[in-house]
């Protein structure tokens, strides 16, 4: 294998290259359209669904599958679905497959290549190459792959190749596969299991055909995965020590799908195939599928549906561009901001996840996002969002986004945050586009056709928080708020969470400045920003512990999160927000902020909790079970630690801030330790920093995640500081420290500022546009369609006035 690093960058950014498939072997890639998922392995597993409308599969595993969401640090193993190419050189017998699994044979040469719009492969062995190629399509259930195959060396060469695509344990009601000429595909079709008749009407109609085709009539193959393995397994099976695949159906066994081409290759030549892989609910489906990809086009172009549909999908991914594009000293971090953060962010706001009913906070987060990529999409997700509000101002737990879709899993279990959501992400929406019109838009209510505006939908939203509290002014928590599986503080309900009270104060805060700028409404303006002031007292009151904020008080009036608790002595939420709500005053501030160094901060990141709990506590919940270290007990849950990050820059901590934004990233540094490429920033990283010190910092592999909406925010608001108010442009950049320059190209309202930053001997910031020197830090009269010059010279040291 090569001595290169373990991955390099490419096409300024937008190319990722892993070279080995051992030395981080959960490396992968996702890709996405509005009707399915595909998250590749560089070592050739695959997790895949699509939606119809719930999520479903078309490669199963070899068990019956219970029906979940994706879960963290998902465990590979020798049977599970895998897109495989076995090579056979026949002359000699010998066999390698690629990526990597199953033979995992030592390589020559391996590079896993991700781009936005593709993943590709290119391995060596044996004096043969083999390139792989996999894209999507805009809309439709199905992978693309291509596959080529070259001799490298000097010699004619007779070479078998076998994809193999695991299709699995599909139904214990019936399940069959076979290969059909005329479609020239191996078709695997299924039933559901189901039990009740009432669902019958529903099943008939879903996609229970899993389908490989190619553009090439294979040599021979085999449909049933026992019989190709035999006594060698997966990795020698022992269907390849004969000359051709034995034709072999699976009747009512697993299937498979495995075709195979025999190629005499002159030396330098290659020869290629295209493959279709995914789900169809019936042949005739299969047959207008192969007609629209494999067959040329004449329309003044020689130009197949295949080559087409690469095409369209490359430029759907593409379409999701941030409306901010950075060229700092560090090269790494600009590409990761300006391709990746934004393909990720598009892929929440694209299609939520594929969910039918996302959890309220996540949609509403997942879009505010959007803002910076397409604000129509965002808006959209408001009114969506509140006309599935109850009059009385409460949010559901999740929104329903098909006509079939209900709350399911966690959306079953009441929260008590979604309303907080609200004003914070209509904020961001407000500052990017102006659009004050959606505030005066008419909605329904899900329990009333009587319409009211945004601004009153989100009146009576605040409404319900503040009635949502005890005696002492602090929100009631029920049986969770941003915290999930918090679930048992609150559940006999009188139990109440520092972090909702202070969100709830935020949120209070951020509505009375949008109701300030943006209407006439003083007295609701006076009236909220008065009831944010008692919550905050009463936060400061009841849960300061002398140098940190607890979490909150339990049903049983016991105040957790503080210096007397063993476990969970301290969590990071309510030290972010309290200074987002204006809780924490300057010496609060500092305290808080040196208990998080030294008791959350690691080489990964800030952890969520420390330290980390063992054992169950009754009094808190399922959050206490799951194990040290992993998700909310005590990793470093990027979602939280984004919301520090982007605190620290209201209060003009830049250095702090920004060293939170590159934890999140992984490095060349730390890749091994952390498992994955840079191209997403995953749910979580292993802490429990000082009681498993070996695991700290293994990356969840999850790329859903709250975290990546707010990562823009701190890199539009913060790092660059260029932020929308009421159609200006406020400057205000928060470089780190040992940044002395930076060139930014921002659009905004239509107009494109292009921005370059510079660190001078000066005492204040000091801005000219367009040559002219600014009397303030604030842009006017922002002309649609101009372009701007915008030059900032800041001081060589960082303002610490913040506080």
């Amino acid at each position: 294998m090569s001595d290169r690093n373990t991955y390099s960058f490419a096409h300024d950014g937008q190319s990722i290259t892993l070279h080995s498939p051992t030395e981080l072997p959960n490396a992968s890639g996702f890709l996405w359209n509005s009707q399915m998922m595909i998250n590749m392995n560089c070592r050739g597993y695959a997790i895949s669904q699509f939606m119809q409308p719930e999520p479903a599969k078309y490669s199963y595993a070899p068990n019956m599958e219970a029906k979940t969401f994706m879960q963290p640090e998902h465990a590979y193993f020798s049977h599970h679905p895998g897109r495989f190419f076995y090579i056979k050189d026949e002359d000699t017998g010998e066999i390698f497959s690629a990526p990597y699994e199953p033979v995992r044979a030592s390589l020559d040469a391996f590079d896993f290549v991700l781009n936005k719009h593709n993943i590709n492969w290119v391995i060596r062995k044996l004096d043969i190459e083999v390139q792989l190629s996999l894209s999507l399509t805009v809309d439709k259930p199905i992978e693309l792959w291509t596959v080529a195959i070259k001799n490298l060396s000097d010699r004619a060469r007779n070479i078998s190749v076998y994809p193999y695509f695991s299709i699995g344990y599909m139904s214990w009601l019936n399940q069959s596969a076979a290969f059909d000429s005329y479609l020239n595909a191996i078709v695997a079709t299924c039933v559901t299991p189901y039990q009740k008749v009432e669902d019958y009407p529903k099943l008939k109609e879903f996609k229970d055909k899993t389908f490989l085709i190619a553009d090439r009539k294979p040599i021979s193959w085999t449909a049933n995965q026992k019989a190709f393995e035999g006594e060698g397994g997966l990795h020698n099976p022992c269907a390849l020590t004969n000359q051709y695949l034995a034709k072999e159906e699976a009747i009512y066994e697993t299937p498979v799908a495995v075709l195979q081409y025999q190629f005499n290759l002159a030396p330098q030549i290659s020869k290629s195939l295209k493959l279709i892989f995914g789900a169809a609910k019936t042949n005739d489906d299969i047959a207008q599928i192969k007609e629209h990809f494999f067959t040329t086009r004449q329309e003044n172009r020689l130009e197949d549906g295949f080559t087409d549909e690469l095409k369209q999908y490359e430029n759907y991914v593409n379409s999701g561009k941030s409306n901010i594009n950075i060229a700092s000293p560090d090269a790494e971090f600009n590409h990761v901001i300006n391709h990746w953060l934004p393909r990720q962010v598009f892929y929440h706001g694209d299609v939520n996840r594929l969910s039918t009913d996302p959890q309220t906070r996540n949609y509403l987060q997942d879009n505010m996002g959007m803002s910076y990529i397409t604000p129509s999409l965002t808006k959209q997700s408001f009114i969506t969002s509140l006309s599935q509000q109850l009059s009385s101002g409460v949010m559901p737990d999740g929104i329903l986004l098909h006509p079939d879709a209900e709350l399911k899993y966690i959306n079953q279990v009441p929260h008590t945050d979604h309303c907080v959501w609200l004003p914070i992400c209509l904020s961001v929406y407000l500052s990017e586009t102006n659009d004050q019109s959606l505030l005066n838009q008419q909605i329904p209510f899900v329990d009333s056709a009587k319409t009211q505006s945004v601004k009153q939908h989100i009146d009576l939203a605040m409404e319900s928080l503040i009635a949502a509290r005890d005696h002492r002014g602090l929100s009631f928590i029920q049986q969770g708020d941003w915290c999930d599986p918090m679930n048992m503080v609150g559940h006999k309900g009188k139990g109440v969470s520092a972090w909702l009270s202070l969100a709830t104060a935020y949120a209070l805060n951020t509505w009375a400045d949008l109701c300030e700028i943006y209407t006439n409404d003083h007295d609701k303006t006076e009236y909220y920003r008065k009831i944010a002031t008692e919550i905050n007292e009463a936060v400061n009151l009841n849960l300061w512990d002398g140098k940190w904020y607890g979490r909150g008080i339990t049903d049983d009036n016991v105040v957790f999160g503080v210096h007397k608790d063993v476990e969970g002595r301290i969590y990071l939420n309510p030290q972010s927000w309290s200074i987002l709500s204006g809780a924490a005053n300057k010496d609060k501030i500092c305290s808080m902020l040196d208990e998080v160094k030294q008791q959350l901060s690691t080489p990964f990141g800030d952890m969520m909790l420390a330290p980390s709990y063992t054992t169950m506590r009754d009094d808190v919940g399922r959050l206490t079970q799951k194990h040290p270290g992993v998700s909310e007990n005590g990793a470093v849950y990027n979602h939280a630690a984004i919301f520090y990050a982007y605190s620290l820059y209201t209060i003009n901590k830049g250095d702090e801030a920004f060293s939170i934004l590159k934890k999140m990233i992984p490095s060349l540094d730390d890749a091994e330790k952390r498992g994955q490429l840079p191209n997403f920033i995953p749910n979580y990283y292993r802490g429990a920093y000082k009681q498993f010190p070996n695991q700290a910092g293994r990356s969840s592999q999850l790329f859903n995640t709250g975290t990546v909406a707010w990562f823009q925010r701190c890199i539009v608001e913060g790092l660059c500081g260029l932020k929308g108010v009421k159609g200006e442009l406020v400057i205000y950049p928060q470089l780190p420290s040992h940044w002395n320059e930076m060139e930014i190209t921002r659009l905004y309202l239509g107009a494109q500022f292009n921005v370059k930053i510079v660190r001078k001997n000066i005492n204040e910031m000091y801005i000219k546009l367009d040559g002219k020197k600014l009397s303030n830090n604030i842009i006017s009269n922002i002309k649609q369609g101009k372009s701007y010059d915008l030059n900032i010279s800041i001081p060589l040291k960082n303002s610490d006035n913040g506080i």
